[in-house]
Order: structure tokens, then sequence, then C-alpha cells
């Protein structure tokens, strides 16, 4: 924690908690080092194997689920790439509007196209 954030009057964190955290973070962040320094740690601390694994579960799940929603959202991503492509020259929004014959305020040229 920065030092903006600790409290002076807080009780710090005892020695296991902090190697637990951290052991999860490790693992959830898919570190090098996997944490396998605080497993040592917490075993010296007397932490139980049963929590320990337990941690490792929990952090394990993070990690997958993490995993789970980023390939999600590329396979989507790429997905889309395979779509049919959008007309990249810009749609006349008056192409469609047809053309009365007879008035008197507009007639359509030799071509058919609209003067007004």
């Amino acid at each position: 924690m920065s030092e903006s954030h600790a409290n002076p009057n807080a009780n710090p964190l005892h020695p296991s908690i902090v190697a637990l955290v951290s052991l999860a973070a490790n693992i959830a962040s898919n570190h090098p080092k996997q944490g396998l320094c605080q497993v040592d740690r917490l075993k010296e601390y007397g932490v139980s194997k049963d929590q320990i694994d337990s941690v490792i579960e929990i952090a394990r799940h993070i990690r997958d689920e993490a995993s789970q929603a980023l390939d999600a959202k590329f396979d989507a991503a790429y997905s889309q790439g395979f779509e049919p492509a959008k007309p990249k020259i810009k749609v006349d929004p008056f192409a469609n509007i047809a053309v009365v014959e007879g008035g008197a305020c507009c007639t359509p040229t030799k071509s058919g196209q609209s003067c007004c």
C-alpha cells in the first residue's frame, strides 16, 4: 500500500496474511515465480496445507475467470473480422427517393436523375 493511503494508527497485517495475499496475487497474475517462496514462509508461520490449498484454488479460479473473459472478448472481436465488410463509400441518403413525374416542381433529367 502506498504511503499516502497507509493509516499510521492501524495495526500492520500479520506476516502470514501478507504471504497469503502475495501467494494469491502471484498465482492470479501468472507471475513467473508463482509465489513458491511464499509457500515456504507460510509453512514456517504454521499455516495449514488446507488453508494454502484454499488460497491457491481461489487465486487460480480468479485467474481462469479473467482469462476466459479475455478470450471471449478476443473471440468476439476476431469473429467480427470475418463478417461481411461494410461499404466504404458513404451511402447517399437521397438515392432511393422517388422522382415525381408530371409535377411542375421537379422533373428528371434524360437519364432519370432528379434535378431538385
